[in-house]
């Protein structure tokens, strides 16, 4: 009797604590995944549903055999992830090597780079937007240098480089706390013995804080590779996938075939293809990064 009151007693704290979160998780994400993935299969202009008409795999076959606008979508997307992830972790680590030293200014610094990723996407993309346009002209014009006098949203090369200064800007100073933190962690006395030992920086770097640190890239790399997967807002503040579609992310190409195309039910399913494509890309990234952990 006292197993069967503390078996009831177990389930109605379950039911109470973790029911209003399991109702929640199903209704704001698997009812809305499940319903995606059935428009997927449909011709609908996402206002009435009485007009979603079946039509199969249509969607399917158009995104396969006749939208090179979606595959051009996706080598940019996979061109601006793999350059902004490289920069982006780069940058950050430099940044944390250089602020866990003993420099008196190290405190101020972390804020002052952390700040960009306080701004929000869209703001940020519009502050940027006006830095380039007309910040960085009337710059060119006071000193004559090319570079500040460069279309920087008026070309496909430009504007694919401006996405990715202005991502990088928002996204290193985010990394560089978590690999701060990292740093912060590693034990001293190993850092001690191979100086003594006549270990040079570099070699340090290599051999002693990045094998110690992989679990900081591990997360730092996630986090990069999906928000850079994923990247719409800048996209839509600065370049808005201009001049043309030269500089549109998958993100936006999703946006548009939805929005402002009324093809929601190609919309869909190009959405599916893009959650499929970057849960493996981020699934394989954890797989191989993780394998590189080590223990000190």
């Amino acid at each position: 009797m006292n197993r069967v009151l503390r078996s009831k007693k177990g389930w109605a704290q379950q039911i109470i604590f973790l029911g209003p979160c399991l109702v929640f998780f199903v209704t704001i994400v698997l009812v809305p995944f499940a319903l995606g993935f059935y428009f997927s299969f449909t011709d609908w202009n996402g206002l009435d549903l009485d007009k979603a008409v079946w039509t199969g795999a249509d969607n399917w076959r158009k995104i396969f055999m006749n939208d090179d606008k979606f595959w051009e979508s996706l080598i940019f997307t996979l061109k601006f992830t793999v350059i902004s992830v490289c920069i982006s972790n780069i940058l950050a680590l430099c940044l944390a090597l250089i602020l866990t030293s003993s420099i008196k200014t190290r405190k101020i610094l972390r804020t002052v780079f952390f700040m960009p990723n306080v701004i929000g996407g869209i703001l940020l993309g519009y502050i940027w937007q006006f830095i380039f346009t007309k910040g960085f002209g009337t710059i060119g014009e006071l000193t004559g240098l090319s570079f500040f006098q460069l279309p920087w949203l008026g070309t496909p090369s430009t504007g694919f480089w401006g996405l990715i200064i202005v991502f990088v800007w928002q996204t290193a100073g985010y990394m560089m706390v978590i690999y701060i933190a990292a740093l912060s962690g590693t034990p001293k006395d190993l850092i001690e013995a191979a100086q003594m030992d006549g270990a040079r920086p570099y070699q340090i770097l290599r051999k002693i804080y990045i094998p110690l640190i992989m679990p900081a890239i591990t997360i730092c790399l996630f986090l990069t590779t999906s928000n850079a997967f994923k990247m719409f807002d800048l996209n839509l503040s600065l370049t808005k996938g201009g001049p043309g579609t030269s500089t549109q992310s998958l993100a936006y190409n999703i946006y548009a075939e939805a929005l402002i195309n009324n093809r929601y039910g190609l919309g869909t399913a190009k959405a599916l293809l893009f959650f499929l494509a970057v849960s493996a890309i981020t699934l394989a990234q954890v797989w191989v990064t993780k394998r590189k952990e080590v223990s000190a």
